[in-house]
């Protein structure tokens, strides 16, 4: 449970992601601009939630 408790916000960022996904993909008419502004969003919040675990791929990637 704590384990849980510890990575939960980098559970929630993937939850954002997942849906931000899911809107581009469901878009009728294609995605508008702010669509692609949710997803990059979601995307930098999953980077940073993991790299505040230590997940040393990640900090990697934020370091290039």
């Amino acid at each position: 449970m704590a384990s849980i408790e510890r990575e939960w916000p980098l559970i929630a960022a993937e939850l954002d992601l997942l849906d931000a996904e899911i809107l581009i993909l469901s878009a009728v008419g294609g995605p508008s601009p702010m669509d692609w502004r949710r997803l990059r969003r979601a995307e930098q919040r999953v980077m940073r939630a993991a790299a505040a675990l230590g997940d040393p791929v990640v900090s990697t990637r934020l370091a290039a």
